[in-house]
């Protein structure tokens, strides 16, 4: 306790500190160890729980997918509505799904899982296409056209023509999301079964027209330069709304619970999602 004279310290332990010392260093005791057994009881436990858990973290990435798509889609037509009000001229945002199983083709192999969006410019601010729409198909030059934005490529995912939304008004939920208004209101949809083949369809890439075609895209949302948005070009009249409906698939299996619908206004051209 008490230091000696070169002013090294010595401590004296009592014999209730050096008893303690010796009982606290001793081997832990039988009871509190796990034998082999437990230890495989234990891995067993969370093994089967992980068989339990896993099928729901495949929902949420699914379903966060789908969703990510759907904001994809909804920049750019926000990006296209822009362009055309800045730039005082005609957007077209294009819609194309082919086969996912497999790499890109030229020309494209029309079929299911791989969403592809396009959108390209009227050059010289006209509309770019030949009027009145009415029949035979007359595409658009591609000449008269710029690209404004890459090629969207989004996988695992469906265009898909949905019934309409309740209208209840819930939030952005998918069910409850305003119904697309007319007598043939699927006219106003991009989806697998909607609208009917544009009348003046446009190709990727534009620029020059005696570049071959990998895409056609004839279905396509249309912006003019006051910002309003219509399906189809002049095919039909401006909406209150219109609607792209967008849909997970995993190879040929459609998963019906993940749906998303991106709307636009027709007058305004504002964009807005509706998700599970």
């Amino acid at each position: 306790m008490l230091s000696s004279p070169t002013g090294t310290h010595h401590i004296r332990l009592s014999p209730f500190a050096l008893k303690h010392s010796a009982s606290s260093s001793s081997p832990i005791s039988r009871e509190d160890s796990f034998t082999l057994l437990e230890f495989l009881l234990v891995v067993a436990i969370i093994a089967t729980l992980m068989v339990f858990l896993a099928p729901a973290f495949t929902n949420i990435k699914t379903a966060a997918e789908i969703t990510n798509a759907a904001y994809i889609v909804k920049g750019a037509l926000e990006q296209a509505r822009t362009y055309s009000v800045i730039n005082s001229t005609y957007t077209w945002v294009g819609f194309f799904e082919e086969n996912g199983s497999s790499s890109p083709t030229s020309p494209a192999t029309p079929g299911a899982g791989r969403v592809v969006v396009s959108t390209v410019a009227s050059t010289d601010g006209t509309i770019a296409y030949q009027q009145p729409v009415s029949s035979p198909t007359a595409p658009m030059d591609p000449g008269r056209l710029i690209q404004v934005t890459r090629l969207i490529r989004l996988d695992n995912v469906h265009l898909r023509t949905f019934p309409n939304g309740s209208g209840a008004g819930d939030g952005d939920k998918f069910l409850t999301r305003p119904p697309i208004p007319g007598n043939f209101p699927d006219n106003a949809k991009i989806g697998d079964t909607s609208p009917p083949d544009s009348l003046r369809p446009f190709q990727y890439p534009v620029g020059n027209a005696s570049t071959a075609a990998q895409y056609i895209f004839v279905k396509m949302i249309e912006f003019s330069p006051r910002g309003e948005a219509r399906v189809n070009n002049n095919n039909y009249a401006i909406r209150a709304f219109l609607e792209i409906g967008l849909q997970s698939v995993r190879g040929p299996v459609l998963d019906d619970t993940k749906g998303c619908a991106i709307q636009v206004a027709g007058l305004s051209g504002n964009t807005r999602v509706f998700q599970p």
